[in-house]
């Protein structure tokens, strides 16, 4: 079963169960991939859609910095629900030694002598991470990496 159906059927499970929160989640994700092949015309593969979710979870992590700066505790409670929804389509996430070893690799692969080559080793990385790590971390090891070499 493909992840779009996956998201459908767990909205049905939603609605029969009655959640409302869980509905409000997937109704998100599924107008999202909605809108995204309505405006290229195009049926999206599992790869678009985690990435329209990794896209929403980033959202949602910026949207409780924000509530929580400004003391709206309710706020933060609604889209840390959203984010365990959402968080709930992705593969799972590697760790921090397993991602290092990708950077270390990678940097290897490319031949990078320095932080000019940083796109190249993020060319590499980004297909293989995407989903399944923090970007903005590993672009930060990238960084730290290509620095000391």
């Amino acid at each position: 079963m493909g992840l779009k159906e996956q998201i459908t059927e767990d909205m049905k499970a939603a609605m029969r169960a009655k959640d409302s929160g869980k509905l409000g989640a997937i109704r998100l994700i599924t107008a999202a991939i909605k809108q995204k092949e309505v405006d290229e015309r195009v049926e999206l593969n599992d790869a678009q859609v985690q990435g329209i979710i990794e896209k929403m979870i980033k959202q949602r992590k910026d949207s409780i910095a924000q509530f929580e700066a400004g003391g709206r505790q309710d706020l933060v409670e609604i889209e840390k629900a959203e984010l365990e929804v959402l968080n709930a389509y992705m593969p799972e996430a590697l760790s921090d030694a397993e991602v290092k070893a990708e950077v270390d690799a990678a940097v290897a692969a490319s031949g990078a002598a320095g932080p000019q080559d940083m796109g190249k080793v993020m060319g590499i990385l980004k297909p293989k991470l995407a989903g399944r790590a923090d970007m903005t971390a590993v672009s930060a090891l990238v960084k730290a990496a290509l620095a000391k070499g």
